[in-house]
């Protein structure tokens, strides 16, 4: 049955979880704090609402809807903190939203986890980030979870998303340029396409409150970077150890691997792509048969 749905952060996996709505028949507002953004949605079918999660007064036409995903990535170029962003701007949301009482999906970050030792991780493993981002992004779901709405929402920590047009470090590899980050150390990825028909099987009414959304097969940098460099024909790839203030060396402190059985076994979400190989391998022939 169509429903009513809205996506705050209609970006990389925000908007491809509009279209699935959309393709199911579903009526789908897209919050936008950029007027022309706002008609590029509208062009696609969404009914574009202009408004900044960071002014809670721009807020107030927001929509009632039965499900909204709150998807917003930070902009480095915005005045706006990342704190400001991804806590206040979620405090301003739910403000707006209370009378209305809908589904929320949050879409968080596995980086709420800091363990560094390489062990694994699920969703009763305590949460030390190490990084800025990762205690932001905990201090938001506490956020949420001390909120009324908290009672019937989702929150999914995305491992790292890649897909088409996200592949980091793809053009340095090319280039032959050097990597600066160590070889060493996991990474937790997901496809986009997975991440979000993640995102659809968590509206369900039997969902969890809490998932790791990851493709669970966690790879160390130097194996990804190298399988990367032999896909696109590259030479192998060379590491360097980064600057100590580079963001780099912070994120690399944190080295665990993510479980996503709960994940399999709750939402029976079929993975396209089980692992980085079929994921960068499909990416990397859409982009051949594209040139």
């Amino acid at each position: 049955m169509a429903t009513s749905k809205l996506v705050v952060g209609c970006g990389y996996l925000g908007l491809r979880v509009a279209r699935a709505w959309l393709e199911n028949g579903d009526d789908v507002y897209a919050l936008t704090r950029s007027p022309s953004r706002a008609t590029q949605l509208s062009e696609l079918g969404l009914h574009a609402v202009v408004g900044d999660v960071t002014r809670g007064e721009s807020l107030a036409e927001l929509p009632a809807s039965a499900t909204v995903l709150y998807a917003v990535g930070y902009d480095g170029t915005a005045e706006a903190s990342m704190r400001e962003v991804y806590v206040e701007g979620l405090r301003n949301v739910l403000a707006a939203l209370h009378d209305d009482s809908p589904r929320v999906i949050y879409v968080s970050s596995t980086s709420v986890y800091g363990q560094s030792d390489g062990q694994c991780v699920d969703e009763r493993s305590p949460c030390v980030p190490v990084t800025e981002g990762g205690r932001i992004c905990l201090e938001a779901e506490q956020l949420l979870r001390s909120d009324v709405l908290g009672s019937h929402c989702t929150i999914l920590r995305m491992a790292g998303l890649y897909g088409p047009g996200r592949v980091p470090r793809i053009a340095a590899l090319r280039a032959g340029e050097p990597i600066a980050a160590p070889r060493l150390g996991y990474m937790n990825l997901i496809h986009i396409d997975d991440a979000a028909a993640v995102v659809l099987a968590a509206e369900r009414p039997t969902a969890s409150d809490l998932y790791a959304v990851t493709d669970g097969h966690p790879v160390q940098r130097g194996d990804y970077y190298t399988e990367l460099a032999r896909l696109i024909s590259a030479p192998p790839p060379r590491f360097v150890e980064p600057p100590a203030d580079h963001p780099a060396v912070q994120r690399a402190r944190s080295s665990k691997q993510v479980s996503n059985r709960l994940m399999l076994d709750e939402l029976g979400v079929e993975l396209m792509y089980p692992s980085y190989r079929e994921g960068l391998a499909a990416i990397v022939a859409e982009e051949g048969s594209s040139q």
